[in-house]
């Protein structure tokens, strides 16, 4: 099949749409990928890129890269997160169709964490080439927006909420990453557009060994550490995490590993310098290539969203990852993402933004059996091997895409 990617965000940025690229590769299929510049999670544009101009290069040495001109983040703020999300838009819709002139394309996947704007270019795209459209929606807009406080007025949201209205029309196919976002699209598309399909990564990942930092190897090997990997923003309910970690600084033998950037993580930098955290380690941002090895040497990995009731329709991605890593799960989050920790027996679970329990949960951990601990890291294997293998998803998306 020959498929057309849009997607404002693709390597050398850390999203599973680059395993997705890979896994269809694989498999046979021919793969064009429309994006930004890259430039998340920092804000700035990476090393050999600049953001003006287009850009051709390869991934893979078979996947074409199309690049059109992006707005950076920065370091957040309205400002610079609107022109970033419209950058990507205007480019796209001017630049897109001269770049992919010439090419047929049998379906179009838009891979849509926020914003969902960068779906609106793949819209003529889509008539242009004659091609099925499918936007792969992972964040609920304009829920997402108020649950953030990026957007607070509600005439704005309104509007938002319109926009996503026209967006849904203009595909053939929704899916959605967790089956909780089915209400919420369906009060701006028709039911019979939805389908579930979950994320997932590539699970063969797990098998690299790639040697991490030796100072952070360190600590792993030290102590029980509990790693959080990812984005440090707005919606990781940081303070919870920063309060547990200060009920947590008479259990010497316990450290809370935050592996990430982003918006916040200054202010956790900040906090841990103020309070005198000792137990509080913030190593910074890793290559994807090494988390692998990361995981295999925590004693638990760490997952929490915001109690908010957006975030407890999503299932965060790196509940995958951590499932397929075979590591017990300490989850601090509500809805879908505990319930698929808590079905898979994967781990212990306390509501968002609750520090008491998220403390008495690490505490169990730390306490119970090596034996013990190996058995919810089994489970959680299982449990993603039966439920969101990449191959076996892959083949699924493409199905989907030829219906």
């Amino acid at each position: 099949m020959k498929l057309l990617i849009f997607s404002q965000y693709f390597s050398p940025e850390n999203f599973i749409i680059n395993d997705i690229v890979r896994t269809l590769v694989a498999q046979g299929h021919e793969v064009v990928v429309a994006t930004g510049k890259p430039n998340y999670p920092d804000g700035r544009i990476f090393a050999g890129y600049r953001a003006w101009g287009c850009q051709r290069e390869s991934y893979l040495e078979s996947v074409d890269v199309l690049r059109v001109p992006l707005w950076p983040r920065g370091e957040g703020g309205a400002k610079n997160m609107v022109l970033n999300y419209l950058s990507f838009v205007f480019a796209g819709l001017i630049f897109f169709p001269w770049m992919l002139r010439k090419r047929e394309f049998d379906a179009i996947l838009v891979f849509a964490p926020s914003p969902i704007t960068q779906a609106i270019p793949a819209i003529p795209i889509k008539w242009l080439k004659g091609a099925r459209l499918a936007l792969w929606i992972q964040d609920l807009w304009p829920e997402s927006l108020a649950a953030t406080g990026f957007v607070k007025k509600p005439y704005l949201l309104k509007m938002v909420g319109w926009m996503v209205r026209g967006i849904y029309a203009g595909c053939d196919r929704l899916l959605v990453q967790s089956n909780a976002f089915v209400d919420s699209v369906a009060s701006y598309a028709p039911r019979n557009k939805i389908t579930y399909y979950p994320n997932s990564v590539d699970a063969q990942a797990f098998n690299a060994e790639v040697a991490i930092d030796e100072s952070l190897t360190r600590v792993l090997n030290d102590h029980f550490c509990v790693v959080f990997a990812g984005n440090l923003g707005t919606a990781q309910a940081l303070e919870t995490l920063l309060e547990a970690a200060k009920q947590l600084r008479d259990e010497p033998g316990i450290r809370l590993v935050l592996i990430g950037s982003g918006s916040r993580l200054e202010w956790l930098k900040e906090q841990k310098q103020l309070h005198v955290m000792d137990n509080l380690i913030l190593p910074g941002r890793f290559p994807a290539l090494a988390m692998p090895a990361v995981f295999a040497q925590a004693g638990a990995l760490l997952v929490s969203l915001n109690d908010e009731s957006i975030f407890a329709q999503t299932i965060p991605s790196k509940v995958q990852s951590y499932l397929a890593a075979g590591k017990p799960i300490i989850a601090s989050l509500d809805g879908e993402g505990a319930r698929v920790i808590q079905e898979a027996r994967a781990g212990l679970t306390s509501p968002a933004e609750q520090v008491a329990p998220l403390v008495a949960n690490i505490r169990e951990m730390y306490g119970l059996s090596d034996a013990q601990r190996e058995e919810m890291g089994r489970c959680g294997r299982d449990y993603f091997a039966a439920h969101f293998e990449m191959g076996q998803q892959v083949r699924y998306l493409v199905e989907l895409l030829g219906a």
